[in-house]
């Protein structure tokens, strides 16, 4: 007995000689016992506990924040113990917020384990018994019922109308129909193998009996929990970036330090005085409040994005799909409704079609693009009518949205009787059930009987091919004539040309039964054909615009199911997710053909993957890696989730994602919905915007505040009375800071969305904040509202030296308050179209009144009052200031943004 043997390509004989035991009393108890101490416990092994004390500590394993406890000392030396207390604080808080996010996303392999079935009906000795799932081990003979869970895989050895929902695990939408004959091949893809039953999937119909073939880690459902464990989550792109801005600043940090401490020295100034301005330019020269800012702007835009069904588990996600440049998206569900429709339907000659998407019994029938009266259709109302009365499935509305209990082909027929004013209740009390001859995958047909108001009447629906054999009769242009040769022809052209759309079709018979006739199979004889309806899954009607909007803001689309390629590629084509150069479709056996570097060197041209299980996604996803891109890969089953958690966004559906996939995702999308994914991608963008305006602004502003301490000291400025002059003291410095980096900065953060956001090609995830556009136009700022500042001091100090600290002070918070919007015009943002921004400028404003015109804090500063030909001077420098770097920003703006 060896693990993961090719079962499904052995006999059933074979496959019970291989495992040494029983077809029909299953294992003795002793070996049983003898086999659990071998294999261990049926179950996944649950992940390594975190310790949330380690997790909280490893948040400050970060530069940037050690550079903010650096600040926050400089600060309590600087005696501003106010200061000291804010910078901690934020550290503190900012901490605690990725703690929370960080714990939860360490609880997939938890989620995987409650997937297992807590007990199960097991045969050992012969005699059936109910045992723990985690007891089970190969060999064991288990008994399979409708509504239950697979507890292990295994492989089938008798069944009567087994069918298993699988979508979970394979990400096929419709239940596989099982069967014991033995399969051949010796590479069958997953929700092929339909020999073979797998843990955490659920029967859905019939009964059956299974031998074990694995248990826990090798079974299907254990591979995955072993991707899961062994994949580690990269840093995302703003992580990535911010520590690269955390080294920048040290070398600022260290650099102003040095050089002004130094230069001041040497040009005469006092060793305590160039000392405290030193560090005060230090701590002005490191943006303190990023971390704060960042996380409120991260947090904004997650409440932004759950007003648009994407709720976002880390924060640092919410930047990251804003440089998605690949998102690899489930088909069922995501880019489909997940719900069956009947599209086109074939009576008397005629092909129609029926509008409207769902189990919403809402739409038309049509034909050449005109609607019909489904009653005055020859035989559409009976092709219709035994399409209900030959189902076991229920149409219902709870809710307000529309619900099957039952097969999805069959609710698609029910919702297209509905459609035409059919009732299953009403045909159903009209039509007494009499006799049943249910559907199973060898006969591919299902017949009901019924005690109809014109006598006995058997209703059968099956495959085209199969019914055709069985039919004498077909009904053309209001007559029952006989099923001629070419009339076959005509059925069966109809049938392929639905098959080409990857449409799935089922056909429709009748025939009268007379009294005497015995209840059995052979009733399904001398059928009368009536007609063919043919249904998919159809495309979300809004998938098509989201995946335009992708194209043209430079974002690759691609479709990774477990559907079949044919159905695949025809639901692509109805999207327009082809592109240009991007035309191929890989079906997952042909994907185990090629190397992992043939992969990466087609993989752009592969719009659509089809049959793929849970090593091939996480194979897509690390390929587009490997070539640079960030990728956000979605989906709802078992079999996503190792692909997910490797993904640089990984995207889990809410309804009808498992719990592995949501605790594996930095993202839930709430309506399964793919342009819900596109929403949060824009909204990704703004944050990212956001940020970088909040980065260009405190950066350049601090360094004109550098840049006028530096320059005082090179070109010798002196006060009236001769001494060396510095323009700003270490305590205005400090305000400053307080003043322009807190509520502006924060205020940024929740600017609007700029109108091209969508329209920009995405960024390379090796691109650094710091684009040749980023320093060009922070130097330009920086130098401008520099000399605007030594202009402003100049003319002060040519009455007094406090005149002048107060003219120069007052000048730059100006000019940086005018910055906020020097910053955000390159994005086409206007001015007055975030109000929380023009509040905070006026805050900031009136504080820095308060201290000029305060007696008392006007002592503490060293300022004094501003008259009116004082402010005439600063007003003036502001207006030249204000329409130099207008002028800039007009005709170098996008280059300032992209280059």
């Amino acid at each position: 007995m060896s693990p993961n043997e090719n079962w499904w390509n052995l006999g059933v004989e074979e496959v019970c000689g291989k495992l040494e035991t029983h077809l029909s009393s299953g294992l003795s108890q002793d070996e049983a016992r003898q086999r659990f101490e071998k294999t261990g416990p049926n179950q996944l092994p649950e992940a390594k506990g975190i310790s949330p004390f380690k997790l909280f500590l490893s948040q400050f394993n970060n530069l940037i924040v050690w550079i903010l406890i650096v600040a926050a000392l400089i600060a309590g030396f600087l005696g501003e113990w106010i200061d000291t207390a804010a910078i901690f604080a934020i550290i503190i808080l900012n901490s605690v917020l990725g703690f929370v996010q960080e714990f939860r996303a360490e609880k997939s392999l938890q989620a995987l384990r409650r997937l297992a079935s807590p007990t199960c009906k097991v045969i050992r000795e012969g005699l059936l018994q109910s045992l723990p799932a985690s007891a089970i081990v190969p060999g064991d003979l288990i008994l399979l019922e409708a509504g239950e869970r697979v507890p292990t895989d295994g492989r089938i050895i008798q069944f009567i109308q087994l069918r298993a929902q699988e979508s979970a695990l394979t990400g096929e939408s419709e239940p596989v129909n099982k069967t014991s004959d033995r399969l051949a091949g010796e590479k069958i893809p997953i929700g092929d193998r339909r020999n073979m039953v797998f843990m955490g999937t659920v029967v859905t119909s019939g009964k059956g009996h299974m031998l074990v073939t694995e248990t826990g880690l090798q079974t299907e459902l254990g591979k995955i929990a072993a991707l899961l464990k062994e994949e580690r989550r990269a840093k995302t792109p703003l992580e990535i970036r911010l520590e690269q801005l955390g080294r920048k600043l040290v070398v600022i940090f260290i650099a102003v330090v040095i050089v002004v401490f130094a230069l001041g020295l040497f040009c005469g100034n006092e060793f305590v005085e160039m000392l405290l301005t030193a560090l005060s330019l230090a701590v002005a020269a490191i943006p303190e409040g990023l971390p704060a800012v960042v996380t409120i702007t991260l947090a904004l835009g997650v409440r932004k994005m759950a007003r648009r069904n994407a709720l976002i588990r880390r924060l640092s996600s919410v930047e990251t799909l804003g440089c998605a440049a690949v998102i690899c998206v489930d088909k069922t569900g995501t880019l489909t409704e997940d719900q069956m429709t009947v599209r086109r339907i074939w009576v008397s000659g005629e092909t129609l079609e029926v509008t409207g998407t769902g189990y919403a019994p809402q739409g038309e029938f049509r034909k050449a693009e005109s609607a019909l009266d489904p009653s005055g259709v020859a035989h559409l109302p009976l092709a219709l009518q035994i399409g209900v009365l030959c189902n076991n499935a229920n149409l219902y509305s709870k809710e307000g949205q529309w619900q099957i209990a039952g097969d999805p082909t069959e609710g698609a027929l029910l919702t297209a009787a509905a459609k035409a004013g059919l009732d299953k209740a009403r045909l159903d009390s009209e039509n007494a059930l009499l006799y049943e001859i249910p559907f199973d995958s060898e006969r591919k047909r299902m017949s009901m009987l019924r005690e109809t108001p014109e006598g006995r009447k058997l209703f059968v629906k099956g495959g085209v091919d199969i019914l055709l054999k069985r039919s004498e009769w077909a009904l053309m242009k209001g007559e029952k004539i006989p099923l001629s040769e070419k009339l076959k022809v005509e059925i069966e052209a109809a049938n392929q040309n639905f098959a080409s759309q990857a449409l799935r079709v089922i056909a429709v018979c009748f025939r009268d039964v007379s009294v005497d006739e015995p209840l059995e199979e052979s009733l399904e004889k001398n059928l009368v054909f009536a007609g063919l309806l043919a249904m998919m899954d159809p495309p979300r009607p809004e998938a098509k615009k989201s995946i335009a909007v992708c194209r043209e803001a430079g974002i690759r689309t691609v479709m990774i199911t477990g559907d079949h390629k044919e159905t695949a590629m025809a639901v692509a084509r109805e999207l327009g997710l082809f592109e240009a150069g991007a035309t191929e479709a890989l079906s997952g056996a042909e994907l185990d053909e090629m190397t992992d570097e043939a992969l990466k060197d087609r993989i752009g041209k592969i719009s659509v993957y089809a049959r793929v299980s849970a090593e091939h996604k996480l194979r897509i996803v690390k390929a587009w890696k490997a070539k640079g891109e960030v990728v956000a890969m979605t989906g709802d089953g078992v079999n996503d989730a190792p692909a997910i958690k490797e993904a640089n966004i990984g995207i889990a559906m809410g309804r009808t994602g498992t719990d592995v996939t949501k605790e594996a995702s930095d993202m839930v999308i709430t309506d399964d919905n793919f342009a819900s994914i596109v929403n949060a991608v824009e909204e990704g963008r703004g944050v990212y915007d956001n940020i970088v305006k909040f980065i260009k602004f405190l950066l350049s502003y601090n360094l004109a505040e550098i840049l006028v301490i530096l320059a005082s000291i090179l070109i010798g400025l002196k006060d009236p009375e001769g001494n060396a002059f510095i323009p700003l003291t270490a305590v205005q410095l400090l305000w400053m800071n307080l003043v322009t980096d807190g509520f502006p900065a924060i205020a940024l953060g929740i600017d609007p969305l700029a109108p091209d956001a969508m329209s920009r090609r995405p960024r390379r995830l090796s691109e650094s904040i710091f684009t040749r556009g980023f320093v060009v136009h922070m130097g330009i700022i920086s130098i401008i509202v520099a000399a605007g500042s030594l202009a402003a001091c100049w003319i002060g100090l040519r009455e007094n030296a406090h005149l002048a600290h107060t003219m120069t002070l007052t000048t730059l918070v100006m000019l940086e308050l005018m910055g906020v919007q020097m910053v955000r015009s390159i994005y086409h943002i206007s001015f007055f179209s975030n109000r929380w921004l023009l509040v905070a400028l006026g805050v900031s404003w009136l504080l820095q009144l308060f201290i000029i015109y305060t007696p008392g804090v006007q002592q503490i500063f060293k300022l004094v009052p501003l008259g009116i030909s004082d402010w005439g001077v600063i007003l003036s420098i502001g207006l030249v200031v204000g329409a130099t770097t207008w002028l800039i920003n007009k005709g170098f703006g996008r280059f300032f943004r992209s280059a």
